[in-house]
């Protein structure tokens, strides 16, 4: 799996880790599915309460506004746009998932119909000279996490999710009830 991170991120990373000292903290990145086993990091939340030095934990609750908001933004367009995991700081350590990350995040993807089909976790610190490190693993259920591949890229011109606009799709009345996530199970 490749996933891509625009400059402008790697900069909100930078911001918010030299905010945030040697505490951890974290949030949730948004994507969109650019080709077979490739994703596009699109936005991300930062969720600067809730950590100490070794720990992170994240409150769902502080994150449902901007989903809403990413998900308005992106006409709700699921297959395109959708979850794709989360992201920590390990400021006093490598960035590369623990024990307890390794374990909360299989949770995540085994937990039952409303689990992702997958999810990506980044990890990300500063390094001595301010610069980003990170490192990204993959999980699915009931197979061992995979390391991913991170690439920095320039947004493409025409990034439909910085418009400020939703992007709009027809309505389709019938079976609209049936429309679920394609980030979900169908068990």
């Amino acid at each position: 799996m490749i996933v891509t991170l625009p400059p402008d991120l790697i900069a909100k990373f930078e911001k918010a880790l030299s905010r945030a000292g040697t505490r951890e903290i974290g949030g949730v990145l948004v994507g969109e599915h650019v080709a077979d086993e490739e994703f596009r990091v699109v936005d991300l939340s930062v969720q600067r309460s809730g950590g100490t030095e070794s720990c992170f934990v994240r409150h769902p609750k502080k994150h449902r506004r901007f989903m809403r908001s990413f998900f308005h933004r992106t006409g709700a367009d699921y297959a395109r746009f959708n979850y794709l995991g989360e992201w920590h700081s390990h400021p006093l350590y490598l960035p590369v998932p623990s024990t307890t990350d390794l374990a909360q995040m299989q949770l995540i993807v085994e937990d039952g119909y409303d689990a992702p089909l997958f999810a990506v976790l980044l990890i990300i610190r500063l390094d001595g000279g301010e610069r980003v490190e990170l490192g990204a693993t993959a999980f699915t259920p009931g197979s061992a996490p995979t390391r991913v591949e991170i690439r920095v890229q320039p947004r493409p011109a025409d990034d439909p999710t910085l418009s400020g606009r939703p992007t709009l799709r027809p309505w389709n009345w019938s079976g609209w009830w049936r429309r679920k996530d394609i980030n979900r199970r169908n068990d």
